[in-house]
């Protein structure tokens, strides 16, 4: 099983203006900045950078750079940011007029109000943010945040000026995969703005820790698409794996649930002989089936749930983790003779 430690890295590089308490809240956001953002063609030639920093486009609008676009026209012009951050603002500007290249092909400039957000060539295709949350909010509707990280603030939800990431789990999902419980996750991520790839994983996990660190992870799902041409075809993917991870949800939710219906009413045996020899057959403890089965008697009789409970309460007093660990994984397979 893996350890998954996506969600814990941007827990750690985000700022708390970008955290988002709520899959709504972060959807109106990245709704409204769909509508309020614009792209628009430019020759390079025909950006001139003033002398105060701001960029003039060929209709004479005045723009403003923010650090992910200024990184991006320092790449373009082959200067150092560091370099240029040295520079007076009068000194910057002549070093990008005659550093930006010339071209016939135009810029895509991305503009929310008077802010560039980014600057691309005409291979970059963009994929908005309210795009990916759509398929999200058709096809893992409840699916929730994960609870809040340990610094009180953080949901595992982001959304900054280069990019989104939700960290998502079902935590109604819970299901038996080989004995032990599991329930459904998963991370999805991109950028509007050329910082990384769209992208998804999906998993099966047993715990998340207030780090955000997903523990005992199987069944890891991992798809990303590039920013080009196809990059929507991204889109039918990604509701693809979200599809696939909800069936699989609900096919072992509900034989997950038919399992405990049984286990409540099959017994393990008709007396405590009986009882005795089966569990001793799945190397239950002696000790442990006989305080077992008087603890069960009190709860209906030797049901195969009862004695699953009753051993799992048992097992807590167990000194060793490593010995309680293997116990546990025992008395969670005793839920298999009920299926």
């Amino acid at each position: 099983m893996a350890t998954l430690k996506k969600a814990h890295d941007e827990l750690f590089r985000r700022t708390p203006d970008e955290a988002y308490q709520s899959f709504d809240e972060m959807y109106e956001h990245c709704s409204k900045q769909r509508l309020q953002s614009e792209d628009i063609w430019e020759r390079p030639q025909d950006l001139t950078l003033t002398h105060d920093m701001t960029v003039c486009a060929g209709d004479g609008d005045e723009l403003y750079l923010n650090d992910w676009s200024f990184s991006q026209m320092c790449r373009m012009a082959g200067v150092s940011k560091e370099t240029v951050n040295r520079l007076s603002h009068r000194t910057a500007s002549k070093v990008f007029k005659e550093t930006l290249p010339r071209a016939d092909k135009p810029l895509q400039v991305l503009t929310t109000g008077t802010d560039i957000r980014s600057i691309h060539g005409v291979a970059y295709t963009r994929l908005w943010n309210a795009d990916l949350l759509d398929v999200v909010k058709e096809f893992a509707s409840d699916f929730t945040p994960p609870q809040t990280a340990m610094d009180d603030t953080s949901t595992g939800l982001y959304c900054g000026e280069q990019d989104l990431f939700a960290f998502m789990i079902d935590p109604t999902g819970w299901a038996e995969i080989d004995g032990q419980a599991f329930a459904p996750g998963f991370f999805v991520w991109n950028s509007e703005v050329g910082k990384r790839s769209l992208g998804i994983q999906t998993f099966w996990f047993q715990k998340v820790c207030q780090n955000h660190i997903v523990w005992d992870a199987t069944e890891v799902v991992d798809f990303s698409r590039k920013h080009t041409a196809n990059v929507r075809d991204g889109l039918d993917e990604i509701r693809s794996i979200l599809e696939r991870l909800v069936a699989r949800r609900d096919e072992r939710r509900d034989s997950f649930a038919t399992v405990m219906k049984k286990a409540m009413t099959e017994r393990l045996g008709d007396d405590a002989d009986e009882v005795t020899k089966v569990l001793s057959a799945e190397k239950i403890p002696r000790g442990l089936i006989k305080d077992a089965m008087e603890i069960a008697r009190t709860q209906g009789g030797f049901t195969i749930f009862a004695l699953v409970d009753a051993l799992t309460k048992l097992s807590q007093k167990v000194n060793y983790a490593g010995d309680r660990t293997e116990l546990d994984s025992r008395i969670g397979q005793l839920l298999a003779l009920a299926a």
